[in-house]
């Protein structure tokens, strides 16, 4: 492997000698193939070239992405979301499996996981929680470090899903890092957004927050097996109770309340049919597309902001002056937004 290509290697096991080969530096081209005929490895190669933040990989990347633009936008996109303990991993799994086994579908899984302060990758590795599903030929699971993104999501979550479905997977499925306040990014690039909730953790209506409830289509609560089935139904009315009274029935923005068992595989498919069932009605009514087109242009402006982000902390001028900006705004002697305004003057001068 060359130093101008990205590859994946397993993480935290025991480095064997590297054997230099002369394996040829893959182009767009190559990758372009190996993603829309399907090929699992040149897929995992792929994903790997857009979350690089090398500049030489970026370049080739963009040009990967336009030319998958075409055969993209196809799939489902679900973004799943619940509280740490809520069983996202063994879920998905449930999910993946049945989408793959009653249904027919190809399944792709992007499962951000929080980030190692020390290396930056991922800590809780939930392919690895994911073995039957990882083992299917119709299925396949990308691990990213979220790497401080806020919102839930890695930082190239949005590229990831657009390979996938060029790929030609039918639905890929976002797992989060957790619920919180930033986490509602997921719902402004996925199709139908849902939450998955614990029976008896407490009072329902702290269960989801007010913004959270604004996105949610679909609320499963989890785990409704042997005694936590009765908490799981009680569970399930209470949001039902709470929704009714924070959303209004008038309002057409009700998610549908399900409960499920992703351990002994009940209630599995009626989630599938119910987020289904909101996909299919966006579609009659348009506003799936004005989503998707909406999605776009956030995409766009998200992209900006991070080039800006990456200009300013790259800048030579900025990495000159930005300790002595540091040390006075530690020593109280200079008010952030002065030292702001002063490392924003270095890359846009005032005329």
């Amino acid at each position: 492997m060359t130093d101008d290509q990205p590859g994946d290697s397993p993480a935290g096991l025991p480095q064997e000698p590297k054997i230099v080969s002369r394996r040829k530096v893959l182009t767009a081209d190559d990758y372009y193939q190996g993603v829309v005929e399907g090929d699992l490895a040149m897929l995992a190669r792929a994903f790997t070239l857009v979350e690089s933040s090398a500049a030489r990989h970026q370049l080739i990347a963009e040009e990967l992405l336009i030319r998958l633009m075409p055969h993209s936008g196809r799939g489902i996109r679900v973004g799943i979301t619940g509280a740490p303990g809520a069983g996202k991993s063994t879920f998905i799994e449930a999910l993946g499996l049945a989408l793959v086994h009653q249904y027919g579908l190809r399944v792709a899984v992007l499962a951000v996981d929080p980030s190692s302060g020390v290396t930056g990758g991922s800590i809780l590795g939930d392919k690895t929680r994911m073995g039957r599903l990882a083992a299917e030929q119709k299925a396949f699971i990308r691990p990213s470090p979220s790497a401080g993104t806020l919102g839930g999501v890695a930082n190239k979550t949005r590229e990831c899903m657009l390979v996938a479905e060029a790929s030609g997977f039918d639905v890929v499925l976002v797992e989060t890092v957790g619920v919180g306040q930033s986490e509602t990014m997921v719902a402004e690039m996925t199709d139908c957004f849902l939450g998955l909730m614990l029976p008896g953790a407490g009072d329902e209506l702290q269960g989801i927050k007010r913004g959270l409830l604004e996105l949610l289509d679909v609320i499963a609560v989890n785990k409704a097996d042997g005694k936590n089935k009765e908490a799981a139904e009680l569970a399930a009315r209470q949001y039902h109770n709470a929704l009714d009274s924070l959303a209004g029935r008038q309002s057409g923005r009700t998610p549908a309340i399900l409960t499920c068992s992703a351990l002994t595989k009940t209630g599995i498919e009626a989630v599938w049919d119910a987020i289904e069932a909101r996909c299919k009605n966006r579609r009659q009514s348009g506003e799936f597309d004005r989503r998707r087109q909406q999605q776009n242009l956030r995409w766009l402006w998200a992209i900006v902001e991070e080039q800006l982000r990456l200009t300013l902390h790259t800048h030579p001028g900025v990495q000159e002056i930005c300790n002595d900006i540091e040390a006075q705004v530690l020593a109280g002697t200079m008010p952030p937004a002065a030292g702001a305004r002063r490392l924003m003057d270095v890359i846009f001068p005032a005329k």
